[in-house]
């Protein structure tokens, strides 16, 4: 399987947390849900994994191996 590099990763993760933050209003405006959706997908696809979650762990676990 092929390894996305650390710096994509990271920004990924950066990138997911930050929409996240951003979608804490009552009201999310499409354009939003549509860039979370597009980054959760991207995530999935550069782990190898289906569900969010997984894929936030199989990075912050790639990225803390490549850390050190």
């Amino acid at each position: 399987m092929l390894l996305a590099h650390p710096a994509v990763l990271s920004e990924l993760v950066a990138r997911y947390e930050s929409l996240c933050a951003a979608a804490q209003e009552r009201v999310v405006a499409p354009d939003l849900k549509r860039r979370l959706e597009d980054v959760t997908y991207t995530l999935c696809v550069t782990t190898g994994t289906r569900h969010l979650e997984q894929a936030l762990a199989a990075a912050r676990a790639r990225l803390a191996a490549t850390a050190g």
